[in-house]
C-alpha cells in the first residue's frame, strides 16, 4: 500500500511521527500531510474563504526520506490537497495517531475520523487511529497504538473493505502486552452535560465556552465500553447514512405525493 498519513493534532504531534517511521520501515508510507496547529473538533470542514498554503517541513521533523508537508487547513483540507496534487498515487489514507479518543457521538466532531472520510470519499481505503488518554495519565502509549495500527492494515492489505467504509480503531492506554485483545464494535452513544457554559469576557461581554462534560454509555458491543474493558475496539464506519427502512416504508406510503400536495395548498 502508499499511505498518505495525516492528522488533526498537528504535523509535529508524537502520535503521528511514531507510526510515521513504522509506516516507512514497512515502505507503506507514501507522504505525510498535516495540520500546522491543533485542529481537533473541526469534524469534516474543509477551507473556502481562503487559499489555502502547503510548505514543506523543515529536515529533521521527519525521516529525510519521507515527503512531509504542513498545511494551514483543515485536515480535511490536507487530504484532499494530498491525493489530488501532492501524492496521487497514494491508495490508503491513514489519520492519526490521535491523542485522545473518538469514540460515539465523537466521531461527527472528530479531524482524526473525518479526515479518513475525505480517503474514502475520494475512492482510498482509509482508517482512523485514536490512542485513548484519560486526564491524568502519566504516559501516553503511543507504540501500542501503532503497534494495532499496523495489524489492522495488514489486516485490509488482506481483506479489502467494502465500498465506503473505513474502519475506526481506538486503543486502550495501556501497555501493547496488556492490552485484553481486539473487540469489533458499533458506534457507541455519549450523553453531554452543561455542553455550553456562558460567561463574560474581560469587557463583560457575553462569550460561550463550549467545553460540557460527557458520560459514555458503556452498552454491550460499544466502542466506549470495548475500551473501557482494556480492548481495542474496532468500528466499521460507513458513509452512507441513508436510513433505507425508514426510505421503503415513506416511498411506500406515498408521502412525496402527500408531501407535494401539502406544499401546494400553503403556496
Amino acid at each position: 500500500m502508499k499511505i498518505l498519513l495525516t492528522n488533526d493534532d498537528g504535523v509535529i504531534s508524537q502520535g503521528i511521527q511514531i507510526i510515521s517511521r513504522m509506516l516507512f520501515e514497512k515502505g507503506w508510507l507514501a507522504a505525510v500531510v498535516g495540520p500546522d496547529r491543533e485542529r481537533s473538533g473541526s469534524g469534516h470542514s474543509i477551507t473556502v474563504d481562503r487559499p489555502v498554503r502547503v510548505r514543506p517541513l523543515d529536515p529533521g521533523i521527519f525521516a529525510p526520506e519521507i515527503p512531509a508537508y504542513s498545511c494551514d487547513g483543515t485536515p480535511t483540507d490536507c487530504v484532499s490537497i494530498g491525493l489530488s496534487s501532492l501524492f496521487p498515487s497514494a491508495d490508503c489514507v491513514v489519520s492519526g495517531i490521535n491523542q485522545g479518543p473518538n469514540m460515539s457521538d465523537d466521531i461527527t466532531y472528530s479531524g482524526t475520523v473525518c479526515a479518513a472520510m475525505e480517503g474514502l470519499m475520494c475512492g482510498r481505503r482509509a482508517v482512523a487511529v485514536s490512542l485513548c488518554i484519560k486526564s491524568g495519565d502519566s504516559f501516553r502509549h503511543n507504540m501500542t497504538a501503532a503497534l494495532v495500527a499496523m495489524a489492522v492494515l495488514e489486516y485490509i492489505e488482506k481483506n479489502p473493505l467494502p465500498t465506503g467504509v473505513m474502519l475506526n480503531v481506538n486503543v486502550p492506554n495501556l501497555l501493547i502486552k496488556n492490552v485484553k485483545g481486539v473487540k469489533i464494535t458499533h458506534r457507541g452513544k455519549r450523553i453531554s452535560r452543561d455542553k455550553v457554559i456562558a460567561m463574560k469576557d474581560p469587557h463583560g461581554n457575553d462569550s460561550y465556552w463550549i467545553v460540557g462534560a460527557t458520560e459514555e454509555e458503556y452498552e454491550e458491543g460499544g466502542d466506549a465500553s470495548a475500551v473501557n474493558d482494556g480492548y481495542v475496539s474496532v468500528t466499521p464506519v460507513q458513509l452512507d447514512m441513508t436510513h433505507y427502512d425508514l426510505l421503503v416504508e415513506m416511498r411506500s406510503s406515498d408521502v412525496d405525493n402527500k408531501l407535494t400536495k401539502a406544499m401546494k395548498l400553503g403556496s
